[in-house]
C-alpha cells in the first residue's frame, strides 16, 4: 500500500467516527437537556428561576384567606384541620344473610363533618341515618365483609347513604371505630 492509499483510508475511517461522534452527540446532548430540566422542575429550582415562585404566593394567599373566610382548614377537601366535627352513631348490631349459621356484625362508626353547624344538622336525623344503616347492612353476607376491600365497599356504601339520609348537609367520611363480626 502507498502513503496515498493509507491517508484514503485513514480519512475515511475518520469520517466515519466523526458521523458515529456526531449522532452520538445528537442523542445524548437531547437526553442530558431532558434530564437536568425534570430536575431543576421536580426540585422546584426550575420554578424560582422563572419568577413562578411570586406569583403563585400571590395567588395561594388569596387562596388561603378565602378558604379561611368559609371556616376550611390547611387541606381544605375534607376541612380536618381544625374545623371538624365528629357525631358518633350508637352501636349497630345485625343479622348478615347466611344460609347455614346466623352471624352478626357489630359496628361502631363516626361521621366526620366539614363544622359544628352540620353537627347540629345531622344530629336531628341520626334516625334516619341508624335507618339507611340498618337496611342496607341486613342484607349483607360474610363474603361482602371479607378483606381491604370488603371494608373498603362497606365504608362507600355506608358514606353514600349517610349523605342521602343528612341532605343537603354532606359527610365528609365514615369512620370505624369497631367492626366485630361474628
Amino acid at each position: 500500500m502507498s502513503d496515498d492509499d493509507t491517508k484514503e483510508v485513514d480519512g475515511a475511517a475518520g469520517e466515519e467516527s466523526g458521523g458515529k461522534t456526531k449522532k452520538l452527540l445528537l442523542i445524548i446532548i437531547p437526553i442530558l437537556l431532558i434530564g437536568v430540566g425534570a430536575g431543576l422542575y421536580f426540585t422546584g429550582t426550575l420554578d424560582s428561576l422563572l419568577g413562578k415562585d411570586k406569583a403563585e404566593a400571590g395567588a395561594e394567599g388569596g387562596e388561603k384567606a378565602e378558604a379561611g373566610a368559609h371556616g376550611e382548614g390547611k387541606d381544605g377537601a375534607h376541612g380536618a384541620a381544625s374545623t371538624a366535627a365528629f357525631l358518633d352513631i350508637p352501636d349497630i348490631i345485625v343479622n348478615l344473610q347466611s344460609d347455614d349459621q346466623p352471624h352478626f356484625l357489630r359496628l361502631k362508626v363516626k361521621l366526620e363533618l366539614k363544622n359544628e353547624k352540620d353537627l347540629a344538622a345531622v344530629e336531628t336525623v341520626v334516625p334516619r341515618v341508624i335507618d339507611q344503616f340498618q337496611t342496607f347492612l341486613r342484607e349483607m353476607r360474610m363474603q361482602d365483609l371479607r378483606g381491604t376491600a370488603g371494608i373498603y365497599r362497606l365504608r362507600q356504601e355506608l358514606l353514600y347513604r349517610v349523605n342521602i339520609a343528612s341532605k343537603p348537609v354532606v359527610v365528609q367520611d365514615v369512620l370505624f371505630q369497631e367492626i366485630l363480626v361474628q
